[in-house]
């Protein structure tokens, strides 16, 4: 993913609310969410290159996904692929708590990275670009290619578009994904410097991207309700077309109950 806007706790009827676009270079093949073949519980697209994913969830509710952090003066070559990170946690068992500690020693292999993992009432971040992982508290939080919360323009801008659906009693993913189609270019005083030129910054200052290789592939809406209830919509967008693709897939989880 290259955007990640999330409420967590914060929304009376829905424990989670996740908008996300993943982009990525358009010839870098792709398939769609589904559950997966080799590990059944997991619900996710597939980077078929790498083998990883940008962002899913697992039949007990818990779900993760991952940013590129942009620093291309420091990228590698050889460095394992960032989406084996999503795909080692939904694959697994284990807590946010303990993920995150079983990976923060082998984080440096890595390109720039931020990782959200979470369950039923948590969610974990962890950067290989920061000293320490972060529990979030309840609110409104967003990520794109920098840390957690940065306030780049269309981490703002997103993140107060989701807060006012929030303000809704009832949520539903098209809202969702229709913010997530924002093509508003941030002004050259409000862009940071990547390192990738003021050019390309601003291209990729906006929600939805859309370059001639590269852009916004896929936007994925996640909702995770009180009950247990889960439903996550995929949409694809084709480059330069108007069509789009959507995969839609409702499931119940076990909530505990408070005693």
């Amino acid at each position: 993913m290259c955007l990640i806007l999330l409420a967590h706790e914060a929304h009376p009827r829905y424990r989670l609310v996740v908008a996300a676009n993943r982009d990525e270079f358009y010839a870098r093949p792709t398939a769609p969410a589904d559950w997966w073949e080799d590990a059944p519980t997991v619900l996710a697209g597939r980077d078929l290159r790498g083998g990883g994913t940008w962002m899913g969830v697992d039949r007990e509710g818990r779900w993760a996904a991952v940013t590129n952090y942009r620093d291309p003066g420091a990228e590698r070559t050889d460095a394992p692929s960032r989406g084996e990170l999503v795909g080692g946690f939904l694959r697994g068992r284990e807590s946010p708590d303990d993920y995150i500690a079983r990976l923060r020693p082998r984080a440096g292999q890595y390109n720039g990275f931020n990782l959200l993992v979470g369950e039923p009432g948590a969610v974990l971040w962890l950067s290989n670009r920061a000293p320490e992982p972060r529990a979030l508290d309840p609110g409104i939080h967003g990520v794109s290619n920098h840390l957690l919360d940065t306030p780049w323009p269309k981490v703002e801008r997103g993140k107060r578009a989701l807060g006012a659906l929030l303000r809704e009693p009832r949520l539903g993913a098209e809202p969702m994904l229709d913010l997530l189609l924002d093509r508003t270019v941030a002004a050259d005083h409000q862009l940071p410097d990547t390192g990738v030129g003021l050019t390309l910054e601003r291209a990729l200052s906006t929600m939805f991207i859309a370059t001639p290789e590269y852009g916004t592939r896929s936007s994925t809406a996640l909702l995770v309700d009180r009950d247990g209830g889960v439903l996550f919509v995929e949409r694809t967008h084709r480059p330069g077309a108007s069509e789009t693709d959507d995969r839609r897939f409702e499931f119940s989880v076990s909530v505990p109950r408070p005693s």
